[in-house]
């Protein structure tokens, strides 16, 4: 089964209220790229991959006026995707989903989210992914109230075979200060976003520690926008965001080569997942893009690739998806290939 994880930045500008693509000259919500050209660069990069399912970060949005899985599955058709059928989760206010895009030939699949259901007041036991969770995040002694801007899809397949799996799909919060006015507001914001990704990681920790222990097959895929050694914070704090959700017990740690490299390599090159630039600043480059397998599903011997442009010889020297690839996302896609 070959399975990705895709950020396709500001994929829902692609398409107008009714799911139709806007494949026109205007620009794209990418800087300097035309609707038209994101989308022949998203179809190529969809159809080289020929995948049996994809998690879309920044799927398209689904809201009172707007349906993601209708504008997700008239752009699977414009370009004769295997993929084809689409499923979002719970919706979210900020235009970006988080979706499944899979091959219904091979397998079923359906939102199956877990945890009670406690809304705003709030659990500390891995409540459903559309309610808060409670944690002391100030050592004040009294619990913060956290919540998902965009709620972990959580999604199980069936394979024609019979074969279950289940897997959460992620888009963590950014820990960029946005709205800083001042250093120290930047500073003041960077720890209090970190704070608040950590406590999500730790509410998607409990989550994987409730499928592991109970044997299942799992994945967990997505962009974290973190990553071991990724910003000066993770001194304050400890670890990473990548690194809770990995766990520490060896019997029920999940797996990701990229985050393995990552973890045991602090100076030198590592694998990235993206590539972004502001205003005259050089690019750069950093790995918030992950696929973590259970530990039965490591040892049947997957296989992961980045599909960045630059770094994967595959994607370099097939010139037409290289420059599809750049103009497509500021992401690049990180595939797996499990033998099931």
């Amino acid at each position: 089964m070959k399975l990705a994880t895709y950020n396709v930045e500001w994929f829902n500008t692609l398409f107008d209220d009714a799911g139709r693509l806007i494949n026109d000259g205007t620009w794209s919500s990418r800087w300097s790229v035309t609707k038209a050209q994101q989308t022949a660069a998203l179809g190529t990069v969809f159809q080289t991959m020929d995948l049996d399912a994809v998690m879309i970060v920044e799927a398209p949005d689904t809201s009172r006026h707007r349906d993601g899985t209708v504008a997700l599955e008239t752009f699977a058709k414009t370009f004769n995707l295997r993929a084809r059928k689409a499923i979002i989760g719970f919706d979210n206010e900020t235009q970006q989903e988080i979706a499944f895009l899979y091959d219904p030939d091979l397998m079923d699949a359906k939102h199956a989210p877990l945890g009670d259901p406690v809304g705003k007041k709030g659990s500390r036991d891995a409540p459903r992914f559309d309610g808060a969770f409670k944690l002391d995040l100030d050592i004040d002694a009294t619990p913060d109230v956290i919540t998902w801007s965009k709620p972990p899809l959580e999604v199980a397949v069936t394979t024609k075979t019979g074969q279950v799996l289940h897997l959460i799909g992620v888009h963590a919060k950014s820990k960029a200060p946005h709205g800083a006015d001042s250093d120290a507001e930047a500073t003041r914001i960077s720890i209090e976003n970190r704070r608040k990704q950590l406590a999500q990681c730790i509410w998607l920790r409990q989550r994987v520690d409730g499928h592991l222990q109970r044997g299942e097959d799992l994945i967990v895929m997505g962009d974290f926008n973190d990553g071991p050694g990724l910003d000066e914070y993770e001194n304050l704090f400890g670890r990473s965001s990548v690194e809770i959700v990995l766990g520490e017990d060896e019997a029920l740690r999940l797996f990701d080569p990229h985050a393995r490299i990552a973890l045991g390599r602090r100076m030198g090159a590592m694998p990235t997942t993206s590539r972004f630039k502001r205003r005259d600043e050089p690019y750069r480059n950093a790995l918030l893009d992950y696929i973590m397998v259970s530990p039965i599903l490591r040892d049947l011997g997957p296989h992961w690739q980045i599909w960045h442009p630059f770094d994967n010889p595959e994607c370099y020297e097939n010139i037409p998806l290289r420059e599809a690839l750049l103009l497509a996302s500021d992401h690049f896609p990180v595939v797996i290939d499990l033998p099931l």
